[in-house]
C-alpha cells in the first residue's frame, strides 16, 4: 500500500452516527472500531468511537473519532490531516519535518494495534497524525 493523505475529523459523542450519514452521502464501506474494543479501561467510554473509516467506491477516504475525556474538543479546530501507510521511510520522513518547529502531541511510537502512531500540531497550527501500519 502507497501512502495516503486524508481527513480525520473529531467529534464529541457522535461520530458514529456521523459516519453512518456520510456513507449515506457518500456510499462505501464504513469501519468503526470503539474504545471498548482497543482495551480502555473507562466503561463510560467504552461504546464511543476510538476510530472509523470510511473508504468510497470513488477513492474517498473519511475517518473520525469520539474526543476521549481529558482531551479538548472545539467545533472548528476538530479536523486533522492524516497520513497512512506502509511506507516507513517516506512516513518518517513527513513526521520529522511535520513536527519539527511545531508540538507534539504524541510521539510517533508502537501503540497497541500493532502500528506505529503519532500525533503533531505543525509551525502553521495543522494537525497532523501519522500512522506507520505494521512496524515492528
Amino acid at each position: 500500500m502507497a501512502s495516503r493523505l486524508n481527513p480525520y475529523l473529531s467529534f464529541q459523542d457522535d461520530a458514529r452516527q456521523a459516519m453512518e450519514f456520510y456513507r449515506e452521502v457518500f456510499g462505501g464501506e464504513l469501519t468503526v472500531s470503539t474504545f471498548g474494543e482497543g482495551g480502555h479501561p473507562d466503561a463510560a467510554e467504552a461504546d464511543k468511537v476510538m476510530h472509523a473509516m470510511l473508504e468510497t467506491e470513488r477513492g474517498f477516504t473519511l475517518m473520525a473519532a469520539d474526543t476521549p475525556k481529558g482531551m479538548e474538543h472545539r467545533p472548528g479546530n476538530n479536523v486533522s490531516i492524516s497520513l497512512s501507510g506502509d511506507d516507513d521511510q517516506d512516513l518518517r520522513r513527513y513526521w520529522e519535518a511535520l513536527s519539527q518547529g511545531g508540538t507534539v502531541a504524541m510521539p510517533l511510537e508502537k501503540q497497541m494495534w500493532g502500528d506505529e502512531f503519532g500525533m503533531c500540531t505543525d509551525k502553521f497550527g495543522i494537525n497532523w497524525m501519522v500512522n506507520i501500519a505494521g512496524t515492528s
